[in-house]
């Protein structure tokens, strides 16, 4: 994408997925005339660049988006989705001066030094359904290296997808290893804590749950929160919905 001068977005993905799954998202914003560079990336490990899933882990991934933002060389905002929020709370400690907003999309924004696992585990004994798609995952390096199956991907992530568009999502997914899954940050308040949020719940989610997508606003607060009535991927089913929300946010002054 030609530089615009434009404050640039970094997009990251989450677990089992790609830069891909932004296409959509970037289609409509580009529709919209919006000039901003949106930077899709693909996390190492995950599948683009043919190393092996294992080799996920979110050193590795700081390490690939610190030359992003090498390249970039100005400030930007980050939008991240699902597990894809771990990531974008460590890169924005590291970077602080330059990241001026993160956005989370049914992200895991999570305390510092706090799994996902920890949010699972406290409303499981009352909650069920807060297990999500794990229980339905296949793992051909058990607990190592997990797969979605594409059913699985149809109805806990893109239930309510057109199958034109949920099909051929739910092949892409990728194996992901758990040392790329399984994360946590180190955060503080000088840091990561100068950081404007926005939080949106996606209303309808069977993967990140909105009791745990409540939970971790609760138990990080200070984010602003909005709501947008999809199922875990808003930014594949209904992106223009998405931007409506997160571009009043992006151009608010501070």
């Amino acid at each position: 994408m030609a530089d615009t001068g434009a404050e640039p977005l970094l997009l990251i993905h989450g677990a089992w997925q790609g830069a891909w799954v932004w296409d959509g998202f970037r289609a409509a914003l580009a529709r919209r005339g919006d000039h901003r560079p949106a930077i899709a990336v693909d996390l190492p490990g995950n599948g683009a660049d043919g190393a092996p899933p294992a080799t996920a882990s979110l050193p590795a991934y700081l390490d690939h988006l610190d030359q992003i933002v090498a390249n970039i060389g100005r400030p930007f905002s980050i939008v991240a989705h699902s597990g894809g929020g771990v990531v974008a709370s460590a890169l924005a400690e590291r970077h602080p001066r330059l990241t001026r907003r993160l956005v989370y999309i049914a992200g895991m924004m999570l305390p510092s030094e706090t799994g996902f696992a920890a949010m699972v585990n406290h409303l499981l004994p009352t909650d069920p359904t807060a297990s999500g798609v794990t229980p339905w995952l296949d793992w051909p390096v058990p607990g190592a290296i997990s797969v979605v199956p594409p059913e699985a991907a149809i109805a806990f992530f893109l239930q309510d997808c057109p199958p034109a568009l949920a099909v051929p999502a739910s092949r892409r997914l990728t194996p992901q290893g758990e040392r790329g899954r399984a994360l946590t940050a180190h955060l503080t308040p000088e840091r990561f804590g100068t950081i404007p949020r926005l939080y949106v719940q996606a209303l309808r989610d069977r993967s990140v749950t909105l009791p745990l997508q409540r939970l971790m606003c609760e138990r990080l607060p200070g984010a602003t929160i909005r709501t947008i009535d999809t199922g875990h991927a808003p930014h594949v089913v209904a992106p223009d919905a998405l931007l409506d929300i997160l571009l009043p946010f992006l151009d608010s002054p501070g």
